[in-house]
């Protein structure tokens, strides 16, 4: 499929909270925290999701209005209507179809794949995709590991047609095991713990996550998500130019250096300054590795992560 992402933009919020800074809230030392997470800082917006989407998308300084608009995020403004409108609204547009495309952290690269799909369709010529997260909001400080990891950002993409035919997805696997649902939650929000319900709690509201048990699932299953997609493209590690990765956590985006062979320097580590963006860090991720000329027209690029399900995907493109 030779389609390419023309442009990036992204946007990180001004207020930084250090690990110093947070430590008092959830009872643990800023020692602690590194240790067992790997963010030093990270941003926290004061404005909602759609203004934050608003602002990456603005970054990119486009001449030109996309035909389609793709939010691809993690948790959205509200539940009715869709993200995307409150994006749109933001930017005063009106007019252009826009819609979610929901796969936790790894909404962007399911975005990304159903973009592939819809240009080489006809029906549209330019897709911006966002994501954007405030997974701030969302931290219960009960929990201090996950309430630790999270941070806000919002990054966006432009993919086109190429006509040079030279920017591709080469290849594209995502599977879910559903024993993982009740590893990472946000319970409230839906049918499940509504506000009449007697069950529903303040804390359904809230982030939950058990990470040892989901880093330990995870772990196997990257690792031979790993190898098909080297077996099954006829490549090994060598041939790859950059791996990706989700900013899930410090270990998490270490193992693909300790435990998935790929030399460090191939591997996109921007938590200890984010943390955690939920969906937005991998198109985050790709947007700062572009801007700082380590992600290349040209590269064999791995895309690769997991999410709440538990979800696992891997893409690999020729940017």
């Amino acid at each position: 499929m030779n389609i390419k992402i023309s442009k990036f933009g992204y946007y990180l919020p001004e207020k930084i909270q250090t690990s110093l800074e947070l430590s008092p809230k959830i009872g643990k030392s800023e020692s602690w925290i590194l240790s067992r997470t790997g963010v030093s800082e990270r941003h926290i917006s004061d404005i909602d999701v759609d203004k934050m989407g608003a602002k990456a998308v603005l970054s990119m300084k486009m001449n030109t209005k996309p035909d389609l608009i793709i939010n691809a995020s993690g948790v959205g403004k509200q539940v009715l209507p869709d993200t995307s409108v409150f994006i749109q609204k933001a930017l005063g547009w009106t007019g252009i179809p826009s819609f979610s495309i929901h796969a936790t952290c790894l909404s962007f690269m399911a975005a990304l794949v159903n973009a592939s799909g819809l240009l080489n369709s006809g029906f549209y010529n330019k897709i911006l995709i966002v994501s954007s997260e405030r997974g701030s909001k969302g931290r219960n400080y009960n929990q201090p590991e996950s309430a630790s990891l999270l941070g806000d950002a919002s990054a966006c993409a432009i993919v086109e047609k190429d006509n040079e035919r030279k920017s591709k997805i080469n290849y594209w696997w995502m599977n879910t095991w559903p024993e993982g649902a009740n590893l990472t939650e946000v319970r409230g929000g839906g049918t499940a713990r509504h506000p009449h319900d007697s069950i529903t709690s303040f804390d359904d509201n809230l982030f939950h996550m058990e990470g040892p048990k989901v880093y330990r699932l995870a772990r196997k299953k990257v690792y031979k998500l790993i190898n098909q997609i080297l077996e099954e493209n006829n490549l090994t590690r060598d041939d790859i130019d950059l791996v990706i990765p989700h900013q899930a956590s410090g270990s998490a985006v270490q193992a693909y250096v300790k435990y998935g062979g790929f030399p460090k320097e191939k591997v996109i580590d921007i938590i200890a300054t984010t943390g955690n963006c939920v969906a937005a860090s991998i198109p985050l991720a790709m947007a700062i590795a572009h801007k700082n000329g380590q992600l290349k027209r040209g590269n064999k690029v791995l895309i690769i992560g997991t999410g709440a399900g538990l979800s696992a995907a891997g893409l690999l493109i020729t940017f």
